[in-house]
């Protein structure tokens, strides 16, 4: 048997093990309120808006514990909170919050919005490189070569101060929350590198390298924009909506990565993306499965094949048609359009409502509707007892109406005495009419 001491003993150490794990998980991730705002300047802080009905964020609260737990773990200045965007919204408005969960960097008097997909190694990946300087310097050749390796896309501004370099450091800390941005000596540069001038700035990619032309390029910010994906990469629904700032024609081949059977200009982005659930949340909707649309993000117009496309001289006659116009573009951004779109987010946000919560989808909808229906009935009644009073009206009416043709009857005998009236009056008609009658007697 178990002795009865050592089973309490047990017991209260895991009480006490318990209450450990609390206490850490209250210290990793702090419920903030409005008091935040005052407090918050001093430190960077990643901050998690959410409201308790919304299923989203139910589901992100694990994950973002477990960035709250990396990011102390690793030594971050990086503090994380969340806020109830409910329960503070003035806090949530100030801070720009349109919805939930919004994910938000703040540093100093900026805030940075998260856009990418809700995963502990994305989100930790974000706050680590928001929070440090907006362009890092690679002080050497091996430096250089380790980040060459690291990241798949590298920009990299090459000489010394310069008006260049001063709008370099302007377009780094507006688009710091996409990707990282270097400077570095012209030393660095293997051997293979040849820069044309300097200063110049660089990205690094798919095995080759690619320099800003101001006179070609245009803005250093929408040059960058448009080179910071590789030619072709896996795409989600968070990769698509940074495309959409590209302005390039987005060519995706919709495919199952269970059954990799299928094969897949600088003006078009190429990539792939498993399954077809966004795609027809997007279009409205059904593409099968393989298939290749081409989304124009610059006014949501898509394109898709008049027969499946098999072979690569497929491929190209496809890409073409639609490079010189002769497919036909279906979607866009006219009011049909957006009318459509707003009955296809409001009935797929009632559907959502209710997968993730059905009580709270009843209280939601069938309030209203109960609310409106005993309106209706309310207006329907007042109607009808208006209508049987009208009928009861009518009915005193008759039944007056009767009575006195009951009553006229018994007044004929006064009736008689009618004549004579009348040969009274006859006399003094005659009268009136011979006046000379009457002085000639």
């Amino acid at each position: 048997m178990f002795p009865f001491g050592a089973m309490a003993k047990v017991k209260a150490t895991l009480v006490c093990a318990g209450l450990f794990l609390c206490s850490t998980v209250l210290a990793i991730v702090e419920e903030l309120d409005d008091t935040f705002k005052d407090t918050r300047v001093d430190d960077v802080w990643l901050v998690d808006f959410y409201a308790p009905w919304c299923g989203y964020c139910k589901k992100l609260e694990p994950v973002w514990y477990d960035v709250g737990a990396e990011l102390k773990s690793s030594g971050s200045p990086v503090r994380v909170g969340k806020m109830d965007g409910t329960a503070y919204s003035g806090m949530s408005s100030e801070f720009g919050v349109r919805g939930y969960p919004t994910i938000k960097l703040l540093k100093g008097d900026l805030a940075y919005n998260y856009k990418g997909p809700r995963t502990k190694d994305d989100i930790v990946e974000f706050a680590n490189r928001v929070a440090g300087p907006a362009v890092r310097a690679l002080p050497s050749k091996q430096m250089f070569d380790h980040m060459m390796k690291r990241h798949d896309v590298l920009f990299v501004y090459f000489g010394g101060e310069s008006p260049l370099k001063e709008k370099y450091i302007d377009m780094a800390a507006e688009l710091i929350v996409y990707t990282y941005f270097f400077s570095a000596s012209e030393d660095v540069l293997p051997e293979s590198v040849t820069l044309p001038e300097l200063p110049s700035v660089v990205v690094f990619k798919d095995g080759a390298y690619f320099t800003y032309d101001e006179y070609v390029d245009g803005g250093l910010s929408s040059w960058v924009n448009k080179e910071r994906f590789q030619s072709y990469l896996q795409i989600d629904g968070f990769t698509l909506y940074e495309l959409g700032e590209t302005g390039k024609l987005v060519a995706i081949a919709v495919i199952d990565e269970k059954d990799p059977t299928e094969e897949s200009g600088r003006d078009f982005q190429f990539g792939h993306m498993d399954g077809n659930d966004y795609i027809n949340s997007l279009i409205m909707g059904e593409v099968s499965v393989p298939s290749i649309i081409i989304l124009n993000t610059s006014n949501e117009q898509y394109f898709l094949p008049s027969e499946p496309v098999e072979t690569l001289e497929q491929l190209v006659h496809f890409i073409n048609s639609v490079l010189d116009g002769s497919a036909q573009a279906q979607g866009g951004d006219g009011m049909f359009q957006r009318v459509k779109r707003v009955a296809f987010d409001a009935k797929s946000t009632i559907m959502s409502v209710f997968r993730s919560s059905p009580v709270l989808g009843c209280f939601l909808f069938g309030l209203p509707l109960g609310v409106i229906s005993l309106m209706c009935y309310g207006i329907c009644t007042a109607e009808s007892d208006d209508g049987q009073e009208d009928m009861e009206l009518m009915k005193r009416d008759d039944e007056e109406e009767e009575d006195d043709e009951e009553d006229e009857p018994r007044q004929a005998p006064g009736e008689l005495e009618g004549p004579e009236e009348d040969g009274e009056n006859e006399e003094e008609e005659e009268q009136e009419k011979n006046p000379d009658d009457k002085k000639a007697d």
